[in-house]
């Protein structure tokens, strides 16, 4: 599983890439967690407020911070 956390380096965007990390460790999801702040990537993907969370190539969210239950909703099959 590939997840991008995409924002320039915010508060919050620091705090998205925090709590996916500690999720993905809770659950023992095999997943590669990248950190995206260069802005002409971000747009690449259509995102115009940060942070935003893509996983493999699916956006799941933009512009806030998402709960721990909303994260681990995107892990179940």
């Amino acid at each position: 599983m590939d997840i991008k956390v995409l924002g320039p380096g915010c508060a919050k965007c620091e705090q998205v890439e925090k709590l996916i990390k500690e999720t993905i460790k809770e659950l023992g999801v095999d997943a590669k967690v990248e950190k995206i702040s260069d802005l002409m990537e971000i747009a690449q993907y259509g995102i115009i407020i940060t942070p935003a969370v893509v996983i493999d190539n699916d956006v799941k969210v933009t512009g806030k911070v998402p709960s721990k239950e909303q994260i681990k909703s995107w892990f179940e099959k």
